[in-house]
Protein backbone atom coordinates (compact mmCIF):
# COMPACT_ATOMS: atom_id res chain seq x y z
CA UNK A 1 0.00 0.00 0.00
CA UNK A 2 1.24 3.72 -0.39
CA UNK A 3 1.60 5.49 2.38
CA UNK A 4 1.10 9.32 3.47
CA UNK A 5 0.92 8.78 7.00
CA UNK A 6 2.34 6.24 9.87
CA UNK A 7 1.09 5.82 12.65
CA UNK A 8 3.14 4.10 16.31
CA UNK A 9 0.47 2.72 18.32
CA UNK A 10 1.84 1.49 21.93
CA UNK A 11 1.98 -2.47 22.44
CA UNK A 12 -2.02 -2.83 24.14
CA UNK A 13 -3.32 -0.34 21.64
CA UNK A 14 -2.88 -2.06 18.59
CA UNK A 15 -6.77 -2.80 17.26
CA UNK A 16 -8.27 0.32 19.31
CA UNK A 17 -6.49 1.95 16.82
CA UNK A 18 -6.64 0.33 14.46
CA UNK A 19 -10.32 0.42 14.31
CA UNK A 20 -10.31 4.00 15.09
CA UNK A 21 -8.23 5.64 12.51
CA UNK A 22 -10.35 3.28 9.74
CA UNK A 23 -13.07 5.98 10.10
CA UNK A 24 -10.75 8.41 8.43
CA UNK A 25 -9.55 6.15 5.53
CA UNK A 26 -8.06 3.15 4.38
CA UNK A 27 -5.40 1.81 7.45
CA UNK A 28 -2.91 -1.28 7.22
CA UNK A 29 -0.68 -2.79 9.12
CA UNK A 30 2.68 -2.51 8.04
CA UNK A 31 5.25 -5.30 8.08
CA UNK A 32 6.52 -3.83 11.00
CA UNK A 33 6.02 -3.73 14.77
CA UNK A 34 3.37 -1.81 16.45
CA UNK A 35 3.37 -0.02 12.80
CA UNK A 36 0.48 1.33 10.99
CA UNK A 37 0.35 3.01 7.46
CA UNK A 38 -2.86 5.07 6.13
CA UNK A 39 -3.10 6.83 2.20
CA UNK A 40 -5.19 9.61 2.75
CA UNK A 41 -6.11 12.71 0.87
CA UNK A 42 -4.80 15.48 3.27
CA UNK A 43 -2.17 14.15 6.17
CA UNK A 44 -2.18 16.82 7.90
CA UNK A 45 -6.19 17.19 8.48
CA UNK A 46 -5.82 13.60 9.57
CA UNK A 47 -3.45 14.80 12.22
CA UNK A 48 -5.96 17.21 13.39
CA UNK A 49 -8.88 14.43 13.02
CA UNK A 50 -7.12 12.18 15.17
CA UNK A 51 -5.87 14.85 17.72
CA UNK A 52 -9.87 15.99 17.94
CA UNK A 53 -10.79 12.25 18.38
CA UNK A 54 -7.99 11.39 21.17
CA UNK A 55 -9.67 14.52 22.66
CA UNK A 56 -12.91 12.93 22.63
CA UNK A 57 -11.69 9.43 23.53
CA UNK A 58 -8.93 9.21 25.90
CA UNK A 59 -8.63 6.13 25.42
CA UNK A 60 -7.66 6.53 22.10
CA UNK A 61 -4.55 8.72 23.26
CA UNK A 62 -3.55 5.67 25.13
CA UNK A 63 -3.42 3.88 21.98
CA UNK A 64 -1.96 6.39 19.96
CA UNK A 65 2.38 7.13 20.12
CA UNK A 66 2.87 8.93 17.42
CA UNK A 67 0.90 10.38 13.71
CA UNK A 68 3.36 11.03 11.09
CA UNK A 69 1.63 12.74 8.22
CA UNK A 70 4.22 13.33 5.30
CA UNK A 71 4.11 16.15 3.05
CA UNK A 72 5.78 14.40 -0.08
CA UNK A 73 6.51 10.50 -0.85
CA UNK A 74 8.76 8.70 -3.05
CA UNK A 75 9.72 5.42 -3.93
CA UNK A 76 13.42 3.89 -4.07
CA UNK A 77 15.62 1.68 -4.44
CA UNK A 78 19.11 2.02 -2.67
CA UNK A 79 20.34 4.01 0.42
CA UNK A 80 22.00 6.11 -1.98
CA UNK A 81 18.92 6.45 -4.04
CA UNK A 82 17.36 7.59 -0.90
CA UNK A 83 19.30 10.28 -0.39
CA UNK A 84 19.59 11.64 -4.06
CA UNK A 85 15.39 11.66 -4.00
CA UNK A 86 15.07 13.50 -0.59
CA UNK A 87 17.92 16.39 -1.67
CA UNK A 88 15.71 18.59 -4.06
CA UNK A 89 12.82 18.19 -1.61
CA UNK A 90 15.20 19.23 1.51
CA UNK A 91 16.31 21.78 -0.99
CA UNK A 92 12.55 23.19 -1.64
CA UNK A 93 12.31 24.17 2.38
CA UNK A 94 15.71 25.92 2.44
CA UNK A 95 13.58 28.98 2.90
CA UNK A 96 11.96 27.66 5.57
CA UNK A 97 14.82 26.82 7.31
CA UNK A 98 16.71 29.67 6.49
CA UNK A 99 18.49 31.94 9.09
CA UNK A 100 16.69 29.49 12.11
CA UNK A 101 17.22 26.71 13.76
CA UNK A 102 16.54 22.87 12.75
CA UNK A 103 17.46 19.04 12.84
CA UNK A 104 16.40 16.60 10.44
CA UNK A 105 15.23 13.30 12.29
CA UNK A 106 15.63 10.02 10.32
CA UNK A 107 12.92 7.20 11.42
CA UNK A 108 13.95 3.31 8.97
CA UNK A 109 12.00 0.77 8.89
CA UNK A 110 13.57 -1.16 6.57
CA UNK A 111 14.83 -5.05 5.87
CA UNK A 112 17.06 -3.48 3.46
CA UNK A 113 18.91 -0.43 2.29
CA UNK A 114 19.40 0.82 5.49
CA UNK A 115 21.66 3.70 6.48
CA UNK A 116 23.23 4.59 9.33
CA UNK A 117 21.11 6.76 11.11
CA UNK A 118 23.50 9.76 12.80
CA UNK A 119 25.38 9.33 9.55
CA UNK A 120 22.20 10.14 7.38
CA UNK A 121 21.00 12.84 9.25
CA UNK A 122 24.20 14.74 9.55
CA UNK A 123 24.01 14.12 5.76
CA UNK A 124 20.68 15.66 5.36
CA UNK A 125 21.37 18.60 7.96
CA UNK A 126 24.64 19.74 6.27
CA UNK A 127 22.47 19.42 2.80
CA UNK A 128 20.14 21.97 4.15
CA UNK A 129 23.47 23.79 5.81
CA UNK A 130 24.94 24.59 2.82
CA UNK A 131 21.91 25.59 1.05
CA UNK A 132 21.09 27.98 3.88
CA UNK A 133 24.49 29.27 3.64
CA UNK A 134 24.81 29.70 0.21
CA UNK A 135 21.64 31.46 -0.13
CA UNK A 136 23.06 34.20 2.21
CA UNK A 137 20.83 32.88 5.58
CA UNK A 138 22.94 30.28 7.43
CA UNK A 139 20.95 28.23 9.79
CA UNK A 140 21.80 26.25 12.53
CA UNK A 141 21.34 22.58 14.22
CA UNK A 142 19.70 22.96 16.97
CA UNK A 143 18.24 19.79 19.31
CA UNK A 144 16.72 22.34 22.11
CA UNK A 145 13.14 24.10 20.86
CA UNK A 146 14.27 24.69 17.47
CA UNK A 147 12.88 26.54 14.89
CA UNK A 148 12.16 23.19 12.92
CA UNK A 149 12.50 19.71 12.45
CA UNK A 150 12.61 17.47 9.37
CA UNK A 151 10.78 14.23 9.56
CA UNK A 152 12.04 11.55 7.04
CA UNK A 153 10.04 8.40 7.27
CA UNK A 154 10.67 5.11 6.01
CA UNK A 155 9.24 1.70 5.20
CA UNK A 156 10.75 -0.62 3.02
CA UNK A 157 11.53 1.25 0.08
CA UNK A 158 9.18 3.96 0.19
CA UNK A 159 9.94 6.87 2.11
CA UNK A 160 7.75 9.86 3.27
CA UNK A 161 9.06 13.77 4.10
CA UNK A 162 7.81 16.55 5.80
CA UNK A 163 9.08 20.18 7.48
CA UNK A 164 7.16 21.01 11.14
CA UNK A 165 7.47 24.56 12.90
CA UNK A 166 7.86 24.81 16.73
CA UNK A 167 4.22 26.43 16.39
CA UNK A 168 3.57 22.94 14.59
CA UNK A 169 4.75 20.89 17.02
CA UNK A 170 3.34 22.92 20.06
CA UNK A 171 0.11 22.64 18.03
CA UNK A 172 0.23 19.07 17.35
CA UNK A 173 0.59 17.08 20.57
CA UNK A 174 1.04 13.55 18.44
CA UNK A 175 3.41 14.64 16.16
CA UNK A 176 6.08 14.06 18.02
CA UNK A 177 9.37 13.26 15.79
CA UNK A 178 11.65 13.19 18.13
Amino acid sequence: MDWNVVVSVYQDGFRRARRALAEFGPVERSPYHNILIMQVDDPVALLAAVEQRTAERPALYDAISRVAPAMRNFAFGSAGELKERARPILLEWVPRIAGHSFHVRLHQRARQHYLETPEAERFFDDVLLEAASAAGSPARISFTDPDAVIDIETIDERAGMAIWTREDLARHRLLRPD
